[in-house]
């Protein structure tokens, strides 16, 4: 039996630590990006009464999700005496105290979620890309000649480089705070328009759906609510990480500020364009001046969140791989090469290809399952395997943690499936 008094939070050592509203500021950034424009089309495939119940119960699991994350990795660092343990080391040690199946696979568990996390997160920052280069070309169309999306897409990417550049979290927090301004001014613009000429609310928005298409709507409310590893990424920078979770902590006080905004959006968004709507509400707008204001905003706070989203895949590969001891020469000028390199891969992913929709979908449902559902599920498993502990009374524990898995793995076969089906479909045009 370890330590039962070993605090890890006493020995956690973060250089330049954020505070808890810094925190809250970067979860409100990193969660209500790009998706909850798609949130209404979401809400096309399973109907408004059925939408909202799926969209807090999902909210809820993902959440949980993100609790158990942490709680593990605390309990690791516990066991380990030492102070953090990130997410594939969590991984790595719990999968060493499960089963003996799970025991030959607990070195590569940890490359595993690494992988999984890094292509999370790339995927997010080229939906990014395709997002902010959408709205600009819809606006410059209206005054300029028809230029290809790939030219905006290609723009986007060179702008992002400066910004991407910057190294530490905390110096990200006023460009969070500036999204999170023009966020919600986006929103009020494309509320005028929601509520211009609403037209009667019909019984088949209320009720019907397209059922084939709800591993769509879990795939586009997987991406638009989790972002596991930058919520990792801010907890382990934080002043006070005791303050991450719990029921009044910052991660469940943004999680409420999320769910009620993407409700209000989503009811709202799809009874005004109903069946017409698009990858994102903001290319259903018309084409006047307040409605290209409103989509120069909602890009511009897109773009200022890229750097927020990508900071996770550059953190992995300098601090797990290339600088793991911490002596790498000339660390901070490499870095920043790398991230140079990193925008402009994303880039010509971007430019290869720029479907919005299809993407957002297919990244939401292959890495967000597993991040949110499977993994922690497994962690908890794995973790409260040996004799010495157990999963609670009628082991409600590893009863929840089987329903998770299966939830998620059913949203990783069917939303990947049908993801990759709508790809095909859109490029094969």
């Amino acid at each position: 039996m370890t330590d039962s008094t070993y605090d890890p939070y006493l020995y956690r050592s973060v250089d330049k630590p954020i505070s808890n509203f810094g925190a809250f500021t970067s979860l409100i950034t990193c969660v209500i990006g790009t998706g909850v424009l798609a949130i209404p089309l979401a809400f096309s495939f399973s109907g408004t009464l059925l939408g909202i119940f799926l969209l807090i119960v999902t909210a809820i699991l993902l959440i949980h999700g993100i609790q158990l994350i942490v709680i593990c990795m605390v309990e690791c660092s516990r066991r380990m005496q030492i102070g953090y343990a990130s997410y594939p080391d969590a991984m790595v040690y719990s999968f060493s105290q499960g089963p003996k199946c799970f025991r030959y696979f607990s070195r590569a568990s940890g490359y595993l979620a690494d992988v999984v996390l890094c292509f999370s997160h790339y995927g997010i920052c080229v939906v990014y890309l395709v997002f902010v280069a959408s709205n600009v070309k819809t606006v410059m169309d209206d005054y300029e000649s028809v230029a290809d999306i790939r030219y905006y897409i290609a723009f986007t990417g060179l702008l992002s480089i400066p910004i991407f550049s910057i190294i530490h979290l905390k110096f990200l927090i006023p460009i969070n705070l500036l999204a999170n301004v023009l966020l919600y001014i986006g929103f009020a613009m494309i509320f005028y328009y929601l509520f211009e000429n609403l037209p009667p609310f019909s019984n088949d928005q209320l009720f019907v759906g397209d059922s084939m298409k709800l591993p769509l709507f879990f795939g586009i409310i997987l991406f638009s609510i989790s972002s596991v590893g930058v919520m990792l990424a801010i907890e382990s920078k934080m002043a006070t990480p005791q303050n991450f979770i719990g029921w009044f902590g910052v991660l469940d006080l943004s999680a409420i500020v999320v769910v009620i905004s993407y409700i209000t959006f989503a009811i709202f968004g799809y009874w005004r364009y109903g069946g017409e709507l698009k990858a994102s509400i903001t290319l259903n707008l018309p084409s006047e001046p307040l409605a290209h204001t409103a989509q120069i905003v909602f890009a511009f706070d897109v773009f200022l969140s890229f750097p927020l989203c990508g900071f996770v895949v550059i953190d992995i590969i300098m601090t797990h791989y290339w600088n793991k001891s911490g002596n790498l020469k000339r660390a901070k000028t490499k870095e920043i090469i790398l991230r140079i390199c990193f925008v402009l891969v994303a880039t010509l992913n971007a430019i290869a290809f720029p479907g919005l929709g299809p993407l957002l979908a297919l990244t939401g449902a292959f890495t967000i399952s597993l991040l949110n559902l499977v993994f922690p599920a497994l962690l908890e498993i794995c973790l409260y395997y040996p004799e010495e502990f157990n999963y609670g009374r009628f082991k409600w524990k590893l009863v929840k943690d089987i329903i998770m898995m299966i939830f998620g793995v059913l949203i990783l076969v069917q939303g990947t499936v049908f993801a990759i089906k709508d790809m095909i479909d859109f490029y094969g045009q």
